[in-house]
């Protein structure tokens, strides 16, 4: 590499971590994955239904849209943004879908590319006022969050209208026979193929130059670096991971005024569970994913142990909480305060 390359610039004790850092993709999953396989030896003994594979088939059906969208809040988290807004950008993306649609077969093949240029449309939006204005990526998201609910409220009266159809439910709803493992849902397949595609495109060049955006977006910019351009690229994905999500839910779960509500919060827990630091600069993407599933094992758990769904909310907020904390210790943050 060259001394102008972005992801290599910087002070000599951040420059050399981040490129590190932007290689060794499996950096930090191994904490997640140790906690991910206790949990599911524990659905093991605890659920009937997971004593075969098809048990665990069907947990990764459930967690598919929010390993999806744990890819997508990777890239903002990762580059020093937050997306509060894919929790309203899902509802919104299956209310559309249900009144263009309307139960009609052939409306389907351009609903999806259309539901698809929306979810990317509005990380746009996010990503340009977010860099060309200014604004904190918190406040942006959090006033798309407010816009997608308000439109998505006036234009349903909170009852959405309309039905899928038959041919846009097969993706998140149903599957393949593959001798041995059962039916294989089409979810899993898509996740699998959104996992390869994440992780080569986390090895190129813009994927490393994002995370060291994260770790030190102005030795990026001195580097010849196009901080704007990647972080807009970051929110855009969000955006299209979003809509992914959507036709997923939607497939699975049908039409509801409140399929997304509070993913955007569970989307953070998951991202920051696998390690990856809030702030950005540090953390993989098979770790985000792979806390996404844990997030959904531990929920699955605690259902099956017959544990109240309010504790979900205490769970997700502990383990902000506790990430926060972590990684100010990790930067040394409070231990500066108490020597200054």
């Amino acid at each position: 590499m060259t001394d102008t390359d972005p992801t290599t610039t910087g002070p000599t004790t951040t420059g050399a971590g981040t490129r590190n850092r932007a290689f060794r993709l499996a950096d930090g999953t191994g904490p997640v994955l140790a906690v991910l396989a206790v949990l599911l030896v524990a659905l093991a003994f605890v659920g009937p239904a997971y004593s075969d594979p098809a048990g665990y088939l069907a947990l990764l059906k459930r967690a598919a849209p929010l390993m999806i969208l744990a890819i997508g809040q990777y890239f903002v988290i990762v580059s020093g943004g937050f997306d509060l807004s894919v929790g309203s950008l899902v509802t919104a993306c299956v209310v559309i879908a249900a009144r263009l649609i309307d139960g009609q077969e052939q409306a389907t093949l351009w609903v999806i590319p259309l539901l698809l240029a929306f979810g990317a449309a509005v990380g746009l939006v996010n990503g340009l006022v977010t860099t060309r204005l200014l604004v904190p990526s918190f406040i942006v998201t959090l006033g798309m969050l407010l816009v997608l609910d308000g439109a998505v409220m006036l234009w349903t009266g909170g009852a959405p209208r309309g039905a899928l159809s038959e041919a846009f439910r097969v993706v998140g709803r149903e599957g393949f026979e593959v001798p041995v493992l059962g039916q294989v849902p089409w979810s899993v397949l898509l996740l699998a193929a959104l996992v390869v595609a994440a992780v080569v495109f986390m090895r190129g060049s813009t994927g490393r130059t994002l995370v060291a955006v994260g770790d030190n977006a102005t030795a990026v910019r001195f580097g010849g670096g196009h901080v704007e351009r990647v972080r807009t690229l970051a929110f855009v994905l969000s955006g299209l991971s979003a809509a992914v999500a959507a036709i997923l839910l939607g497939g699975f779960a049908g039409v509801s005024a409140q399929v997304g509500d509070g993913l955007e919060f569970r989307v953070i827990t998951a991202v920051v569970l696998g390690g990856v630091v809030l702030g950005g600069g540090r953390g993989s993407v098979v770790a985000a994913m792979a806390g996404a599933l844990t997030l959904e094992t531990l929920f699955s758990l605690l259902t099956l142990l017959g544990v109240s769904g309010g504790l979900e909310s205490a769970v997700q907020g502990l383990i902000i909480i506790a990430a926060v904390a972590y990684a100010g210790l990790g930067r040394g943050t409070f231990r500066t305060r108490r020597t200054t």
